[in-house]
């Protein structure tokens, strides 16, 4: 789901930089509220380092192959500290790994940021309904999960059909992004679960973890 250089006309890489932009200083300004922001990060780090290395490992689902993606789990974790941990990641998978591109970092930051994001507050609603134990812990650690990757694949098939040059087959190119999100659909639920897991085992051995998130 990294959209290469060269994919998207100009004026989407500029949009995608300028709003981008606009949620990173957003996420900064929550950041900076809180009153315990130096204490995460070495976490915030941590986690980047973890989607930047995700990308490295592909699972083959026909016709394609997949890598797990992690910003449902960044933002249930790290709450504001996603966006800017995502672009962080990003540009390593651009400049290391040819994983999307420099010139579309933004549009790609937002793509995978603001469902991160989202998922975040998705992950936090379980405290404003006062669901505390394990089991709804678990729950709203899966629903961020693989909302996060859901609605990825969906911003990532939306801007791309519908920047699509003229001068290409249009139903051979539609087809091959169907096929390339279709193939993303087995990963919504493994990032569930892998959310999942990750939250419970946290909960378990230092709770601390996820229950701050700026």
């Amino acid at each position: 789901m990294h959209i290469p250089d060269g994919m998207v006309p100009p004026q989407v890489v500029i949009v995608g930089y300028a709003v981008s932009g606009g949620v990173l200083m957003w996420s900064l300004k929550q950041i900076e509220r809180s009153d315990r922001n130096q204490e995460q990060i070495p976490k915030a780090s941590l986690f980047t380092a973890a989607f930047f290395v995700s990308s490295s490992l592909h699972i083959p689902i026909p016709p394609a192959s997949v890598h797990l993606v992690l910003n449902g789990l960044l933002g249930a974790i790290l709450g504001y500290y996603a966006f800017p941990a995502i672009i962080i990641g990003l540009f390593f998978q651009a400049v290391m790994f040819q994983h999307g591109g420099l010139s579309t970092l933004g549009i790609n930051a937002l793509i995978m940021g603001i469902p991160a994001l989202l998922a975040g507050s998705i992950f936090r609603s379980r405290l404003t309904f006062r669901l505390k134990n394990r089991f709804w812990t678990g729950c709203f650690g899966f629903l961020a999960g693989s909302t996060a990757v859901a609605l990825s694949a969906t911003l990532f098939l939306s801007t791309v059909l519908f920047t699509l040059p003229t001068d290409i087959d249009q139903n051979l190119e539609q087809a091959s992004l169907w096929a390339l999100v279709l193939a993303h659909m087995p990963l919504v639920i493994l990032e569930g679960l892998f959310t999942t897991m990750v939250v419970l085992f946290l909960d378990r051995v230092k709770p601390e973890l996820i229950k701050h998130y700026s």
